[in-house]
This record gives structure tokens, sequence and C-alpha cells, in this order.
């Protein structure tokens, strides 16, 4: 059980970044993975009055507030349009249409889970964060950042380079933690493969062989898959062993590649 001794609903995002440098404070969310934690904190903060649940749209990208809830994005016809149904595909699953409401992005994200269904997919879009001190950086830069630094999250982007995507996940069961996630994006002959719930954070894996500079076609897909499943690093846990993720891995790379390849020719 969370307990806290202060409530603060910050006035701005340099109230909230100075509320939070303290270790024993914290930034609420959607406060759903918190209320879990049996921890004392001396302040939570709460960012819902900073206008960071809005999905601006620009020529150059969507810009998404760290506010803004997981069902929120699943249902947006922009954002599905634009990445061709795989963010509806990658949220669909996450527990429930109740909990979809209340979790954040900014929490999805901040929180750089193994199982994130949301980190795999805004990776292989090549988003990027918005950081209140730090300024901006890659999502897949942001995996790196030292969890030592405490700074405010406030928005997301999408950048609109005309990937195609493709968002592919194994689960046990419907609204379960996933087994494995797979997504993988194209633009032009540029490819990046994500593969999350190793169960380590997700990671980016190029096409280092170059499998699919000619086009993808049956036999390509199954090299890409092949190799990504060879450099991707598994582990064991409840859900599936390490053996089992590195076969899963190449199914689903290779689905996720032929499915890319249908998409192209639609288009």
């Amino acid at each position: 059980m969370l307990s806290f001794n202060q409530y603060v609903r910050a006035r701005s995002l340099e109230e909230a970044y100075t509320l939070c440098q303290k270790k024993r404070n914290v930034v609420l969310g959607g406060m759903l993975w918190l209320k879990m934690q049996r921890r004392s904190v001396g302040t939570v903060i709460d960012l819902c009055n900073l206008g960071l649940d809005q999905i601006e749209e620009t020529p150059e990208a969507y810009r998404i507030g760290a506010m803004v809830s997981l069902r929120e994005l699943e249902t947006h016809e922009g954002l599905n349009a634009f990445t061709q149904g795989a963010m509806a595909e990658a949220l669909k699953d996450i527990v429930g249409v109740q909990f979809r409401n209340v979790a954040t992005l900014g929490g999805s994200i901040y929180g750089r889970f193994g199982f994130s269904d949301v980190l795999t997919l805004f990776l292989a879009l090549d988003a990027k964060v918005e950081l209140y001190h730090a300024g901006i950086l890659s999502v897949e830069e942001f995996l790196n950042y030292p969890r030592t630094e405490r700074d405010i999250l406030a928005h997301v982007l999408i950048p609109k380079e005309g990937r195609r995507t493709v968002y592919l996940s194994m689960r046990n069961t419907a609204t379960d933690f996933p087994v494995l996630t797979c997504a993988l994006s194209g633009q032009g002959n540029q490819y990046r493969c994500v593969v999350g719930a190793r169960p380590k954070p997700a990671k980016v894996y190029a096409d280092e062989k170059g499998n699919l500079a000619e086009g993808i076609n049956p036999e390509s897909a199954a090299a890409f898959a092949k190799d990504v499943a060879a450099r991707a690093e598994f582990g064991s846990n409840l859900r599936g062993s390490a053996a089992y993720r590195e076969k899963l891995c190449e199914v689903l790379v290779r689905r996720a590649a032929l499915a890319l390849a249908e998409e192209s020719e639609w288009r």
C-alpha cells in the first residue's frame, strides 16, 4: 500500500520539477502502478492542471501530453490512420478498458517497464520524449537516461516520417502481460525492428545484414527474423523461458515483415 505525507497539484512544470528533486517525492501519473507498491513517500505530485492531456497534430509531428490516457491513444483516429492500426493493436490488450482510461502515456514511457507494449511501439515509431530539464531525447536514448536524474516528462513526439508500422504480441491469455512484443516499421528501405518483454525492456534491432534491402518476400523475411532472434537477448520468467521467447521472436518478426510488405503493396 502506498502512503504519503502530502499531496500537491503542481501549478507549473517548474514547480513539479523542483518538488521532484527530493528523493522521497514522486509524480502520480495515473497512479496505477504506484498504488500497488508498499512504500511511504513524502509528497505526491499531480500534473493534471498543466495541460498535458492533449494530442496535438502539426505538419511535422504528433505532440502527445504525458497525461493523455492509453485509451485516448487507442481510439484516436489520426494516430491509428498514421500507424496503420498499430496504435490500437499495441494498446487493446493492456489489462482492460477501465485501466486504459486511467493509465497515462507518460507513466508508461517514463517507467521503462520490460513488459511495456507502449515502449515497444514508440521505439519503432522513432518517437522522442520532451523532458522539462534535459530537453528532447529519442525514446531509444531515454532508455539509457539515468534514473537518478529526476526529470519531468512533459510530452512525447511522434515524427511524421511516412513510416509503415506493424505491431504484434504474444500473450498466454487476453489482457495478461505479454510473453513477447514485436514492432516493425519501415521508411524506404530502412527498418526498425523492436523486440520487447524479453522480459527486459524493448530494444531496437536494425537490418544489419541487409536482408530486406532488396524487398520483403517470404525468404528475406525469414532470414531477417532469424538474424534478429539470434542477436536479441532473452530471459526466463513465469510467462515463458528464454528458449521459448527466442522461437517466438523469429515467428513474430517474420510475420511482422510480411505484414509490412502487404501494407506497402496496398499503398
